[in-house]
């Protein structure tokens, strides 16, 4: 009598949507696929959101391990870490990895991630410009701290302030480089990253807003930077922290079909082969690209509900909200917090608290709904009104009381 062969199941990448679309799996079908892992990085899967602590000194690289080898070995799963696949030949549901290793499968996982955008000005290879993405970013960064002074990050998003902040924490003068005249504007309005621009420079950090790079200075590493109005800020190391861009070179060799990222459907099956599946950072649903884990999540119990033919799950898309630390001020926002001529805006500011609360309201058909939100400081509530937002709920009786918190709505409502 023979035996049944498993399924081959390949995943090519080994970061944080890849194993946690393989941990769901195994959930649901413990022993149902002969798993294959290629990975990138020389290591086995760890927490790529707690970079910053380890930058900043307060985590060790063995502190934000989420998969060890041992863990692989455990489950039965090969990995070829440090091994990336370079071309996959549909015809014959072969990977084929940098160093020739050929794996076949019946479905195929991509979730390749995303790489860091760097901008293409003269003097952007020089030694001394790193990227912020991967553990090799940070140990660079770590060795320039201990034998360098100045520092210069590009990008005043979230991943810039807390590289910046990472840095400080490791004795550099820093200075942070925006393109834009305020901090995170796409998660903050502008009184709000006012105030945390004044908090990171009472910190000791420094800024160039509205600045926009033209050239990196310097013959055997960095020196300077220039500005397109001819002013330089003398620099020995640059961390360009400006985005990113999903890495779909290997699907579009394939032949997937890609867009900004490699298109999928709502069972995160790509358009153009059945047999391989995508999710992650590399994805495009429905127009939409996610870089936040929440939907990362999401997409890894779907599409795992369908590796193990299980397919009743379907991803709609994710309404995202984002609660953030920077440096250990509280910021959450959610919705369209910037409003139009339709809406109103209901403000708190407490200056001596530190507290600022922006909620805007459109009013349609009779009915008051939050469509946006901005909270600096004290953030208790955002998820409060995150689900008013989903819900729609109408929240006409409570304008009033609003801005002060789901407690005091709750009490005031049950007084009344």
């Amino acid at each position: 009598m023979s035996l049944r062969r498993k399924p081959r199941l390949v995943v090519v990448g080994n970061g944080m949507a890849g194993m946690r679309t393989v941990e769901e799996l195994l959930k649901l079908d413990a022993d149902g696929h002969d798993i294959t892992v290629f990975g990138s990085e020389a290591h086995g899967n760890y927490n790529r959101i707690l970079l910053s602590p380890v930058l900043a000194g307060d985590k060790q690289f063995a502190d934000i391990m989420l998969n060890t080898r041992e863990w692989y070995e455990s489950q039965r799963i090969r990995l070829h870490a440090g091994d990336p696949v370079v071309r996959i030949d549909r015809q014959r549901r072969v990977v084929i990895a940098h160093s020739g290793l050929e794996a076949p499968y019946d479905r195929l996982l991509l979730a390749t991630g995303s790489k860091p955008f760097v901008i293409p000005v003269p003097g952007h290879q020089l030694p001394g410009v790193i990227a912020f993405r991967d553990i090799a970013d940070v140990e660079a960064m770590l060795s320039a701290s201990r034998t360098h002074r100045r520092a210069a990050v590009i990008g005043g998003g979230l991943l810039g302030l807390e590289a910046a902040n990472g840095l400080m924490r490791q004795g550099m003068d820093v200075t942070v480089i925006h393109v834009m005249d305020s901090l995170m504007e796409r998660q903050l309005d502008k009184p709000a990253a006012a105030l945390l621009q004044a908090a990171l420079e009472r910190r000791g950090l420094q800024f160039r807003l509205s600045a926009q790079t033209a050239e990196i200075v310097g013959s055997d590493r960095v020196t300077a930077i220039r500005f397109k109005d001819g002013s330089e800020l003398t620099t020995d190391l640059v961390v360009m922290a400006v985005g990113i861009r999903p890495n779909i070179e290997l699907a579009k060799t394939a032949g997937l079909l890609c867009d900004r990222a490699i298109v999928v459907d709502d069972t995160l099956q790509t358009h153009t082969d059945p047999r391989i599946y995508a999710v992650g950072e590399c994805v495009q649903h429905r127009g939409a690209v996610y870089g936040l884990v929440a939907p990362l999540w999401e997409q890894a119990r779907v599409c795992a509900a369908h590796l193990a033919a299980l397919g009743v799950k379907r991803y709609g898309g994710s309404v995202t909200s984002t609660k953030l630390k920077v440096t250990g001020i509280d910021l959450y926002s959610a919705g369209d917090f910037i409003g139009g001529a339709d809406t109103e805006d209901l403000v708190l500011r407490d200056p001596r608290r530190g507290v600022y609360k922006r909620l805007v309201i459109r009013k349609s058909d009779g009915v008051d709904r939050i469509v946006g939100a901005v909270l600096y400081g004290d953030v208790a509530d955002g998820p409060w009104y995150f689900e008013l937002m989903q819900k729609c709920t109408d929240v006409a009786t409570l304008r009033n009381k609003l801005l002060f918190g789901r407690a005091f709505c709750d009490g005031a409502g049950q007084a009344a």
